[in-house]
């Protein structure tokens, strides 16, 4: 009866791992047939057989750690006394030392195997290739080249080998894509540690609303968009003919909002396509004329509706401008003020802003921007004169309208904006 003794796989080595046995007591081996692969700090390798015989006992399990010469299993040799007697004369663990090469041994010995393998292996450098390693990359058409090794110093493991068969058979440029390097996928790792999460804010009530409702015209409508530079300066001139005692006689300001807004609802009777609606298999045009309007508060936004203003004066729409903006910077808005509307005009000039693109307001067919007035030079007549100069974005929900129909539109708009005049427009 022989014992095999855990062998010294390497210099400084002093204790490995039985990973897998290969041999099940009863099974009949010749010297130099692989009992068990052994897992170190430092290599993987099959343990060979040192004698000719029948295994008896595995005395170390699967997945145990045992000092080197340790007994991990016992043989029944032909000759074993003679032979005993020589093992015992130099020591087992040398014998065992001897049979199993050290982890430099096992990459210099390795047989040459198939090109692939073969050339991986190379490229690896100083990277330790286990017999195993090599085994198993031949068997399964592997190229070490593609494999990250996650052992010591960059090794490439029996595991890693594994993890790359089990993924299934991958093309070689996949297989880097895979298994990216340390440092990529430290990357991603660093940059997550950089953002430091602060408050939470629930979504709820009318930024829950609002974000439902943006979500559901940006996927359902495709939007087209269009701008038109005006010349304003005559609304200007009129507003600011009106302004003062506009306010010590009517109590709430006269806004360029209000003229933009009347503009576009009469504009609208002219052109009922951009007053209508998207439902489904037909297209409805809306009678009344009712113009939501974007009415910020705090972290709200709130779109009431001044209802038929075409029917409205400046005045009228002024005040009630006025009045909805007061009850949406209060809070105050309901339900009732923000339903109805069929077009949407939206003061965005009103933080600075000369050009920007609205989401239309589900289920309307278009949304106005206003932008900021600005004071640039324009050439007139060949001469260049300061005009109080305007954009108008319009977005149009393509399914509905075209870029004719939307042109005209909005060409139609300015032409009543520029038409303004203090002689002939009347705030009443």
């Amino acid at each position: 009866m022989e014992e095999v003794l855990m062998p010294k796989l390497g210099e400084s080595v002093t204790e490995g791992t039985i990973e897998k046995w290969l041999v099940q007591p009863g099974d009949t081996v010749e010297e130099y047939d692989p009992l068990c692969e052994v897992i170190t700090d430092k290599v993987t390798a099959e343990v060979p057989s040192v004698f000719e015989g029948t295994i008896k006992e595995l005395l170390v399990a699967e997945g145990d750690t045992v000092e080197v010469g340790t007994p991990v299993c016992l043989m029944d040799t032909d000759g074993a006394g003679e032979a005993g007697k020589a093992d015992e004369d130099e020591g087992s663990a040398k014998a065992s030392e001897e049979a199993a090469p050290s982890a430099d041994e096992n990459q210099e010995d390795a047989p040459s195997s198939t090109g692939k393998v073969e050339q991986g292996a190379q490229k690896k450098g100083k990277t330790r290739i286990s017999p195993v390693v090599m085994r198993l990359a031949e068997e399964h058409d592997l190229d070490l080249n593609t494999i990250e090794g996650t052992g010591f110093e960059g090794r490439i493991t029996k595991k890693d080998v594994l993890k790359t068969i089990e993924a299934g058979p991958v093309t070689a440029g996949t297989q880097t894509e895979a298994a990216p390097s340390t440092d990529q996928q430290a990357d991603p790792a660093s940059a997550s540690g950089n953002i430091v999460a602060g408050d939470e804010i629930p979504v709820t009530g009318v930024r829950k609303a609002v974000a439902n409702k943006m979500v559901q015209s940006s996927q359902e409508i495709p939007h087209a968009w269009m701008m038109m530079e005006v010349d304003a300066t005559n609304l200007v001139n009129v507003r600011n003919s009106h302004k003062s005692a506009f306010k010590e006689r009517e109590g709430f300001n006269l806004t360029f909002f209000s003229f933009f807004v009347k503009a576009v609802a009469e504009t609208l009777k002219e052109y009922p396509m951009l007053n209508s609606s998207w439902q489904g298999d037909k297209i409805v045009l809306n009678k009344d004329i009712n113009i939501s309007i974007a009415v910020a508060g705090d972290d709200k936004l709130y779109v009431p509706v001044i209802r038929n203003a075409d029917d409205l004066s400046i005045k009228g729409i002024a005040k009630q401008v006025g009045e909805l903006a007061a009850l949406g910077r209060s809070h105050k808005l309901t339900q009732e003020h923000m339903a109805g509307g069929t077009f949407t005009v939206n003061n965005t000039g009103a933080f600075g802003s000369v050009q920007s693109m609205g989401i239309i307001n589900h289920p309307q067919a278009a949304i106005l921007q206003v932008e900021s007035i600005v004071k640039k030079p324009v050439i007139i007549d060949d001469m260049i004169a300061v005009r109080h100069m305007v954009n108008l974005c319009l977005s149009i929900d393509h399914r509905v309208l075209d870029g004719l129909v939307a042109g005209q539109f909005l060409k139609a708009v300015k032409e009543r904006i520029e038409a303004y005049s203090v002689e002939t427009t009347s705030i009443y």
